[in-house]
């Protein structure tokens, strides 16, 4: 990028031109998300042309290379671009576990044919992906699992079972850790892509207490997952019974991914979304000043955090630090929203309340501090691996 400013004013022009009105508005409800996948639909026209301009563009997946699907902005002009949206307040063009967690893997471990396929599927919003990694009894210890690939020779036939797997009942494909080796507790997990559609694969959604399903139960009886689905496409990502490394990597993306959402800005701070409550208590008010401070400090630490790993300078246990306290501030935020609400706050049904939207994602947070590894884990790494501390 020779001239920052002079990108700055072309993605300002091309956002003017291209981002409708009505997709630079607060996401109200999960139909306001555009997830893509062979299923989908766009909830209006404006939510369609501003995919398809973005898709077009490039700007789904802005890093990536363009043979990949991407525009293949630098880190710099990505930054620039992000910055640009969120002073419209412009929505996501496209939201995907495939552009969050299996994309990067697939750019860092992946053959050509599969960035070729795959990602380029994935930014053209084709594919919709879940993640099947935690299990019954294997949670924080993940290389526990039990979910068994049988070697077939050309094909495993995989029985097993994953928990928390988030929004499997409307997925395409899936990315899976799958024991393939029983005897290596660490070398021998491979990391395999399958069809949801494959016989054996079945979903039962998970209620939660915020009366929302987004979590799944999924089940394989005698899935047959092909080792190659054609030329340079393995079913599998990375090596066969190494698996482990590719999960490792991607968990780092999972937890930056969560951690956003402690993030601030202007348009999203509480002194703004509370604005419209009337006269709030004198103490209330401070303590939402000093989280609006404190998510702004969050999000430049992201920033920092973010420039130095993309330039191999960051810390492998960043992403821990990012994610518990990503996570600590979003309950923190929703903790302040109900506080602000008062009684009406704790309404269920209401179409005043939009079905008790304050509650429900209040109820929501809950799960932050457990998904993508539990609070107790990220201190742990972090106290291990950045503060130096001996262990118990």
């Amino acid at each position: 990028m020779s001239d920052p400013e002079s990108f700055r004013s072309e993605v300002r022009d091309w956002l003017e031109a291209n981002c409708p009105p009505e997709m630079r508005q607060p996401v109200r409800d999960e139909e306001d998300v555009y997830w893509g996948g062979r299923n989908a639909s766009f909830k209006n026209d404006a939510q369609k042309a501003w995919f398809e301009a973005c898709r077009d563009k490039g700007y789904t997946v802005p890093e990536w290379p363009k043979e990949y699907g991407g525009a293949g902005l630098t880190p710099a002009e990505g930054k620039i671009l992000r910055q640009e949206m969120a002073r419209i307040g412009a929505r996501p063009p496209l939201s995907s576990f495939g552009i969050w967690m299996l994309g990067p893997a697939l750019l860092h471990f992946g053959t050509e044919g599969q960035k070729q396929r795959f990602l380029n599927e994935i930014a053209r919003g084709e594919i919709r992906w879940c993640q099947g990694y935690s299990e019954p009894g294997s949670g924080s210890d993940l290389v526990s699992m039990q979910t068994f690939g049988e070697d077939k020779g050309d094909h495993w036939i995989v029985n097993g079972q994953k928990i928390w797997t988030s929004y499997a009942d409307e997925a395409d494909w899936i990315f899976c850790l799958v024991r393939t080796d029983k005897e290596n507790k660490y070398q021998g997990i491979t990391f395999m892509l399958f069809d949801m559609a494959n016989d054996g694969v079945s979903t039962k959604p998970i209620k939660l207490i915020s009366g929302n399903s987004p979590f799944c139960e999924t089940f394989m009886d005698d899935v047959k997952v092909p080792k190659s689905y054609g030329e340079d496409i393995p079913g599998y990502v990375g090596e066969i019974n190494r698996g482990w490394d590719v999960a490792k990597y991607l968990l780092g993306h999972e937890r930056e991914m969560i951690s956003a959402t402690g993030g601030g800005d202007r348009a999203s701070s509480l002194g703004a979304v509370t604005s419209r409550q009337g006269e709030l208590d004198p103490v209330l008010r401070a303590e939402m000043a000093m989280f609006d401070v404190d998510a702004l400090s969050f999000t430049a630490m992201s920033e920092k955090f973010m420039d130095e790993l993309k330039v191999n300078k960051g810390h492998p246990a960043q992403p821990n630090m990012l994610k518990y306290a990503g996570t600590e501030l979003n309950k923190r935020r929703h903790e302040l929203l109900m506080a602000a609400g008062g009684s009406r706050a704790l309404e269920w049904e209401s179409e005043e309340t939009s079905g008790g939207k304050t509650a429900r994602g209040w109820l929501r947070t809950k799960a932050n501090s457990i998904e993508g590894g539990t609070s107790e884990v990220m201190l742990n790494v972090i106290s291990k691996r950045i503060l130096d501390l001996p262990g118990a």
